[in-house]
């Protein structure tokens, strides 16, 4: 459990905030399988920013309410969205599917790589974070989603996510917006690298545990069947366990 540990536990020497209700959260990890060795994606986040600042991230950020109303093509698998509802409070599949379509979002507004499927006319989508969807003709498709990681960010720091790690394939990016990433982005820079070479760059230690667990589902076929690992606190330690 050293892993875990590392991962969830944080340096004692970190200020203490007041405990806070983690807020949902969604991340979708890119994975390039074209070539010998897989490779994925990586963004590198400002240093103005006040949140891990410099760091290398994957493309995330917080559900929204607007989240559970987008239509998709698709659904999700069905042993993803049975494993999204477990340890749920009101669990439901429309909860769910918001999980997965705030991964979508967020990969898009912080790289422009919008995921899903072209449609031959416009897909009725509201404006705002899916206007480029609507001009794209690219509806989100939940069906080639992966539940890989849920992690919950331990009491006493001054934000906390309950994010679930999603992942797919490159291949399931229908279209690019340019100029989303630069200098003065979210995200300044995109990089593609094989799991072994990321670990070598700045990450979250959580960033490092989800890598770990990527690259053992890749050589283990990357089905829904496997288990999915849930990390937390819990009474002051660290917890793995599976969903």
């Amino acid at each position: 459990m050293t892993e875990i540990a590392n991962a969830l536990g944080g340096d004692e020497r970190e200020p203490t905030y007041p405990t806070l209700r983690p807020r949902d959260a969604a991340t979708l990890i890119l994975i390039d399988r074209a070539g010998p060795v897989p490779k994925v994606l990586l963004g590198r986040r400002h240093h103005g920013h006040k949140f891990m600042p410099g760091k290398f991230v994957y493309p995330g950020g917080r559900v929204e309410p607007q989240d559970r109303r987008i239509a998709t093509v698709g659904t999700l698998d069905p042993r993803v969205q049975a494993k999204l509802m477990q340890r749920q409070q009101r669990p439901s599949p429309i909860k769910a599917r918001a999980f997965a379509v705030a991964a979508i979002r967020e990969v898009a507004e912080e790289t422009g790589l919008l995921v899903g499927r072209k449609t031959a006319t416009a897909p009725a989508l509201p404006d705002g974070p899916w206007s480029d969807f609507t001009k794209a003709r690219v509806q989100p498709d939940l069906g080639l989603l992966h539940f890989i990681a849920r992690a919950i960010t331990p009491p006493g720091r001054p934000r906390r996510f309950d994010t679930r790690f999603f992942a797919t394939d490159a291949s399931a990016v229908a279209h690019r917006i340019d100029g989303v990433v630069g200098p003065d982005s979210e995200l300044v820079e995109l990089v593609w690298l094989p799991i072994t070479q990321a670990k070598e760059h700045d990450l979250a230690r959580i960033t490092q545990v989800i890598l770990g667990e990527l690259e053992r589902r890749i050589a283990a076929g990357f089905g829904h069947d496997l288990p999915v690992p849930f990390y937390r606190m819990l009474r002051g330690q660290s917890v793995r366990v599976y969903l």
